[in-house]
């Protein structure tokens, strides 16, 4: 009898033959799945045993009917036409094949009814998945004086983030017998939520008001955070979201034999 916690990792980034020098050893120049080490390792620290999602349609429903909970990572921009949008002056470049398995990923989970932990461009997709739109460059069309995209490494906090002390993020993290709840957190992003999509409430926000953190009304976790959590996993705040999701799944789920 086995109580692993099966946690599948989508990977949107990917590299390419045309932005990728490889070295002479390796194999041919094709396009690669990149995930960085931190998703996995910060599962496994929590208790949880790492998959990885090649983003590949049709999606395996047989992989899904495994997975106990779903990590949606960071990544590139979102292709705008997910949320019926045209492209921005200053959209990077996107990969509407990747979005579109990303997206059934989500949803396919999302109707399982599993604990969702949605990180960055995760999060972002998590509010496009239910019907929400975005800013596309938040230097053009939310000018601030907070740097949303960091030039020092992700393991460093480099602006603090209000939290709603009702909130599932407020109990997971611990933040709850603060005064005024905050997390210190990092950030690399130059697009954010916009409009909210359906059964969705903000439940953190920057000091310029950008929103920094969403979860569901209508499911008991799903959450999804603007910073790279996965890079601060020296805080136990931020250790803690991966383990409250393996907790989450752990207790939402008989145990398989």
């Amino acid at each position: 009898m086995t109580d692993s916690v099966l946690v599948g990792i989508t990977t949107a980034e990917l590299s390419t033959p045309d932005r990728t020098i490889p070295a002479p050893e390796s194999e041919p120049p094709q396009r690669n799945m990149t995930l960085g080490m931190d998703y996995p390792s910060s599962i496994a620290r929590a208790g949880g045993v790492p998959i990885v999602i090649p983003p590949l349609s049709p999606i395996d429903g047989a992989l899904l009917d495994r997975l106990d909970a779903l990590v949606v990572s960071g990544g590139p921009d979102i292709d705008p036409g997910l949320y019926d949008r045209r492209p921005h002056a200053h959209l990077g470049p996107v990969d509407p094949d990747t979005d579109a398995c990303e997206v059934e990923t989500l949803r396919r989970v999302d109707d399982r009814g599993l604990p969702i932990l949605a990180i960055c461009r995760g999060m972002q997709l998590l509010n496009v998945t239910r019907g929400g739109t975005l800013w596309q460059d938040l230097p053009s069309e939310r000018p601030s004086p907070i740097d949303h995209r960091q030039s020092v490494p992700g393991t460093q906090a480099t602006h603090e983030v209000t939290v709603d002390r009702d909130s599932l993020l407020a109990r997971v993290t611990g933040v709850t017998d603060a005064e005024t709840p905050t997390l210190a957190v990092n950030s690399f992003h130059h697009q954010a939520v916009m409009g909210l999509g359906d059964h969705l409430r903000i439940t953190a926000r920057a000091p310029d008001g950008v929103v920094e953190a969403i979860e569901a009304t209508d499911r008991p976790f799903v959450l999804g955070v603007q910073w790279h959590a996965e890079s601060l996993g020296a805080d136990p705040n931020h250790a803690a979201l991966f383990s409250g999701l393996v907790e989450a799944a752990r207790a939402e789920r008989p145990v398989r034999i």
